[in-house]
């Protein structure tokens, strides 16, 4: 009788306990079977797959080797925690990643006891580390905590700042950086892999403690020169000098595959009395997926697609996504304007600007996770003469809050901001949505702020950004892809602070700021059916708002609705000041904002999350009936009749 076929490792893992309790020789099958499962699982949700590929034995060695949950683990830009998440009770749920009602695709604290921390942005990691370090031993509680960071993440300077602190408060942390943008020829690594088993051991810290005793009783002079000899013989095999000045004992780098190496490497980690300590990893994206492997970047986010042959899967679209849109015409401009410069913060291809690389390369600036020096680096361009395009997602350019207001706005420099992303963005979550930047601009002086449309109102305004030169401006524009209009060849330089009617009636007045309009022109047929013709407008701007436009319309309807894809405080609440400054809500008028709710919305498809906000056709409908007072029910069953 055959045998039968042996249970696979990972069936027998539902926690870490229980993978710590399997012989470390069985690790690489289970790191085998893990990447099998994450690449099967991400298949079928899409989500964020080369970073997770990259880490799985990283995962698998640190839950082998430390206590979770009660040794903390923190992964920076939670992107990279997939496969923690299986490992850590949520196998069954995997299938539905990023799916409403479903995981998240970052970690969540809500979500796990072995999600510590939360992250979607990244580079927080290691000030979180430090701040939990600090209370583990102000109450008591001796634990290891480890930050996993990035090598891009640590372009970001708040990774710096939070290592300067760990290293002048000499914290018990550990910090891990995941090097993914490095390789390591097989001699040299194989060196550098013993060495770094080396100095992580307790005979090396032994030794070396010893050294410090015997130089301390050395005469004075001394002492710095011999403390350089010491770090000058490591850090020549080794590297990190530039972690030691900060205060961090350096590992490293490592093997980031090869678990023989990594697990006693953190078994010395886990057991050195000082701290802090950086172990260096050395991993690749997309690790064991060939077509992950041999394009990194375009896996690194990705949509459902074929596990044989990687091809994703994509539904079909007659228009051209909002991001094309606005490369593809900042193009046009910079071809006839040799001042127009772009400017991104590690994400190239997410904002476009990938393709305007291909025909300007000397003229677009990644300078990394970091959108604080990405505004005043533009800032400096516009000094100097030059039109710089600065194109950050909604959520990101929240960092870079500061440098807006005191380095942009103050002094009036022309930056023009490509706000990308605004409103929902669906399977990302709060973590990602692009909701505030309307009202968190919008309550700066001097700054213009327009809203697209559609994809044709994106063109006019990348050109009308082009040929403002009266101080910062700024333009939103959503995820996905536009809603089919006619485009024009080229842009066209529109009227700052006006607005346009795009449909004339009576009683119920709709003004539109973005890409609601699509919806709010649906709702509109709605109502006419009903027996009402509303005016549809859509409003453009929102700073300088176009006064003369929202006075007419406030003035000649019942009823005044807002509506847009941003928070509270955004293009509603302005609309309301003006009205509620000039008395024009002193009379018959019924003014409603239709706007996200003021609360954080889970992960969901973009359509579920704007009707559950009220903003589709459905909403909008509810909204202008319930104000006249009027139930749309009884209206159907009265035309009927």
């Amino acid at each position: 009788m055959a045998d039968s076929p042996a249970t696979p490792l990972l069936d027998t893992v539902n926690s870490p306990a229980d993978l710590r309790g399997l012989p470390r020789d069985t690790l690489r099958q289970l790191a085998d079977e893990l990447r099998a499962e994450m690449i099967d699982a991400v298949s079928v949700t899409g989500g964020h797959l080369g970073a997770g590929l990259g880490v799985v034995e990283l995962t698998v060695a640190l839950h082998a080797v430390f206590d979770t949950p009660h040794d903390r683990i923190i992964w920076d830009v939670g992107h990279q925690a997939y496969p923690h998440k299986i490992l850590t009770g949520r196998r069954d749920r995997i299938r539905t990643l990023r799916q409403k009602d479903g995981l998240s695709g970052f970690t969540r604290r809500a979500e796990s006891e072995y999600d510590p921390f939360g992250a979607g942005h990244s580079s927080t990691s290691i000030s979180a580390g430090l701040g939990m370090a600090v209370a583990s031993e102000l109450l008591g509680t001796p634990r290891n905590v480890i930050a996993v960071i990035g090598d891009g993440a640590m372009s970001a300077g708040m990774a710096y700042e939070a290592m300067n602190n760990a290293g002048a408060m000499d914290a018990r942390l550990i910090v891990v950086l995941n090097d993914n943008d490095m390789s390591i020829a097989p001699p040299t690594g194989a060196l550098r892999t013993y060495l770094a088993r080396l100095v992580s051991g307790p005979v090396y810290r032994g030794t070396r403690e010893a050294a410090k005793t015997v130089v301390s009783k050395l005469p004075a002079f001394l002492h710095e020169p011999a403390r350089k000899t010491e770090e000058f013989a490591r850090s020549f095999f080794t590297g990190g000098t530039l972690f030691e000045e900060l205060g961090f004992y350096y590992v490293g780098p490592i093997d980031g595959h090869d678990l023989e190496s990594l697990l006693p490497i953190f078994d010395n980690v886990r057991d050195a009395a000082e701290g802090p300590i950086l172990v260096h990893v050395v991993t690749k994206k997309g690790k064991g997926y060939g077509p992950a492997e041999d394009s990194d970047d375009k896996y690194h986010g990705v949509s459902k697609f074929n596990v044989i042959t990687g091809a994703q899967s994509k539904a079909p679209s007659n228009a051209p996504s909002y991001t094309s849109v606005f490369a593809e015409t900042l193009i046009q401009e910079a071809n006839d304007d040799p001042r127009i410069v772009a400017v991104t913060a590690a994400m190239p291809s997410g904002t476009g600007l990938d393709k305007f690389a291909q025909v300007h390369p000397t003229r677009i600036f990644d300078v990394g996770i970091a959108e604080q020096h990405a505004v005043t680096f533009a800032a400096g361009l516009a000094s100097e003469g030059m039109r710089p395009f600065c194109a950050i997602y909604s959520t990101f350019l929240q960092r870079a809050y500061d440098q807006v207001v005191h380095d942009v706005a103050i002094q009036h420099l022309p930056v023009r901001f490509a706000i990308d992303r605004a409103g929902f963005v669906g399977a990302d979550g709060p973590t990602h949505a692009g909701n505030y930047d309307a009202a968190y601009l919008g309550a700066i002086p001097g700054i213009v702020q327009m809203a697209a449309a559609d994809e044709a109102e994106l063109r006019h305004m990348v050109t009308t950004a082009t040929h403002y030169d009266n101080g910062p401006i700024a333009f939103r524009y959503p995820r996905g892809d536009g809603l089919g209009v006619d485009m024009p060849a080229r842009g066209q330089i529109l009227p700052i602070g006006k607005g346009r009617i795009v449909r004339q009636g009576a009683t119920i007045a709709i003004l539109s700021y973005g890409t609601r309009l699509g919806e709010v022109l649906a709702a509109a047929d709605r109502l006419a059916a009903l027996g009402l013709n509303p005016t549809v407008a859509d409003a453009r701007f929102l700073k300088p708002l176009d006064e003369e436009l929202t006075a007419s319309l406030a003035g000649s309807h019942d009823v005044l609705l807002t509506v847009e894809e941003g928070s509270i405080g955004g293009f509603g609440s302005h609309v309301a000041t003006f009205l509620a400054s000039n008395g024009l809500l002193d009379g018959k008028l019924r003014f409603r904002p239709l706007m996200i709710p003021d609360r954080f919305d889970e992960h969901a498809s973009q359509a579920d999350m704007y009707a559950a906000a009220g903003l589709d056709r459905a909403g909008i409908v509810a909204t202008a009936l319930t104000t006249l007072g009027y139930d749309e029910a009884a209206m159907v069953a009265a035309l009927k009749r």
